[in-house]
């Protein structure tokens, strides 16, 4: 990954991931991730973990899938080990019993998720199998994630930036601008756009997407562009925007079981020796 402020991914990780270069599609691989990062999302919201250290984990999430394949790790692992690290980063750490917890339920509800009738979750015991296997699983995703970025954790969160956009834009005042916005910023997270652009053109995407929305008309006309007080190419920032709308589109049931039923390594494997080839070279 290339270093600025913060890493991006190279042309090279954008073109060939680990993943796509095993034969998974890249719309599969898109889903996954996305899942993942839900995922993360419902066990900051069960733990009550502060969102910067949710947004965090998400951010360093995706950046591991562009230096590891899905054939290696589980998204349930690695993003209980994003989450667990993001938590120390931020200052606001978790207990490990209590990630486990909140982990074990989200992930036996996923599975359930493709079976009929009602979900009903027994705790698993602190003595039994189940615990163990996921307390190591949490330490090794941790300890992967900073071995396979080169320790390299440090994250640029978008609010801030968001703030000063719209002061600048004379848009505070707009309240359901900021929040629509912000909330744009928020799913964004679900995508790889952190580790493709940077916090700039991300923001501008977002204040794109909530005036259009909201009919607020910006100076959009050559050579008074919004976006390029940002140093925005208007390219980027549109290209940004189809990664957040792509998570709007309908998806069938057919393929949310799919997603729900890939959630480990093992999952993933099973799935390339069944068809995997076949629809990741095309």
């Amino acid at each position: 990954m290339s270093r600025a402020l913060y890493p991006l991914a190279s042309l090279e990780q954008v073109e060939k991931s680990p993943s796509r270069e095993d034969g998974l599609p890249p719309d599969l691989e898109e889903d996954l991730r996305a899942y993942g990062c839900k995922l993360i999302h419902h066990a900051g919201i069960l733990l009550k973990q502060k969102q910067v250290a949710v947004a965090t984990a998400q951010i360093l999430f995706h950046r591991f899938w562009f230096v590891t394949s899905l054939k290696q790790f589980g998204i349930g692992d690695i993003g209980m080990g994003a989450l667990y690290l993001a938590s120390k980063l931020e200052e606001c750490p978790l207990r490990m019993r209590d990630l486990i917890n909140v982990y074990d339920l989200l992930l036996r509800r996923a599975s359930h998720s493709n079976s009929t009738g009602d979900f009903k979750y027994t705790p698993m015991s602190y003595f039994g199998n189940t615990f163990y296997d996921l307390k190591d699983a949490l330490v090794v995703a941790e300890m992967q994630i900073l071995k396979r970025l080169g320790f390299d954790v440090h994250v640029v969160l978008p609010y801030g930036t968001l703030i000063n956009y719209m002061r600048l834009l004379d848009l505070t005042g707009r309240e359901d601008a900021v929040s629509r916005a912000w909330g744009y910023l928020n799913d964004a997270l679900q995508t790889p756009v952190y580790v493709l652009y940077p916090v700039p053109t991300i923001v501008s995407a977002a204040i794109l997407l909530a005036t259009r929305h909201l009919q607020i008309p910006l100076p959009s006309t050559p050579p008074n562009c919004w976006w390029e007080l940002f140093d925005a190419e208007w390219e980027d920032v549109w290209a940004v925007c189809g990664y957040i709308m792509r998570l709007y589109r309908e998806r069938s049931k057919e393929d949310q079981a799919r997603v729900a039923g890939m959630l480990t390594k093992k999952d993933v494997r099973r799935w390339l020796e069944e068809h995997g080839h076949k629809e990741g070279k095309h």
